[in-house]
Parts: C-alpha cells; sequence; structure tokens
C-alpha cells in the first residue's frame, strides 16, 4: 500500500470540523486526543485529518510546528492500520488529533501511540456497527 500522505489527507473543511466537535465523539491515548466523526463523503482517501499542538504549551511557533510534523509522519506511517478496514467497512472519517503533552515525546513513541490510538478506534467502530 502506498505510504504517502498528501494534500487529500488534510481536513480543510471549517464546516466539517465544526461537526467533529458538535458530535463530540473522542479517544485518548497519550499524548493524543482525537476527536472523529463519520463522514458520507466522495473523497479520493478513507480519512481526512487536522494536526494541532496548542499555543498555549508550545509558544515558539517553530516548537508546534516540529510537533505537528513529527505527527503528519507518524500518522502516514501508521496509515496501513486504518486504511483497510475504512475500505473493507467502506466507512469514511474526518479527524481532528491534538497533542496533550508538555514536551516534545520522541518519533518512535509518537509512532506506537498512533498505532495504539488507530487500533484504538478500528474498535470503537467496530463495536458502533455491531450496536
Amino acid at each position: 500500500m502506498n505510504e504517502s500522505f498528501g494534500k487529500e489527507y488534510k481536513l480543510c473543511s471549517q464546516k466539517k470540523i465544526q461537526e467533529i466537535f458538535d458530535e463530540r465523539k473522542s479517544l485518548r491515548s497519550y499524548p493524543f486526543v482525537m476527536h472523529y466523526k463519520v463522514v458520507n463523503e466522495d473523497e479520493k482517501t478513507r480519512f481526512q485529518v487536522v494536526v494541532s499542538a496548542p499555543k498555549r504549551t508550545f509558544r515558539k511557533a517553530t516548537d508546534r510546528n516540529r510537533i505537528k510534523r513529527l505527527m503528519r509522519e507518524s500518522i502516514r506511517k501508521n496509515k496501513l492500520y486504518l486504511e483497510p478496514f475504512l475500505a473493507e467497512q467502506n466507512i469514511q472519517l474526518a479527524l481532528f488529533m491534538i497533542y496533550t503533552s508538555k514536551e516534545e515525546l520522541p518519533l518512535d513513541t509518537l509512532m506506537k501511540k498512533t498505532q495504539q490510538l488507530f487500533k484504538q478506534l478500528i474498535n470503537t467502530l467496530e463495536n458502533d456497527q455491531t450496536n
């Protein structure tokens, strides 16, 4: 499967972002909080994501940008867990990931936590469909 993470994975619609927070479905796996919403759109990708690092915690823009870059890299590497499930179930998601740690964590830790979060999301979606 392709490991690219291009512009089509970026969620830009303010309306969709607001709907994610209105619905309030979320998962936690330190250092991430993920808000998500199942959408019915004809997009090229199975999910679109927004990554965020709080300005209150990381005052310098360079620090926030580095954390968001690391988050995107960990999503890019771990999307192989999520995309086949979404394709099989014919589901599309809008995701909003927030970094909650007070300090920058190493990339290998972020990779493990992203993988955990995606597995948790898959389990939650499976349980929602069976109910």
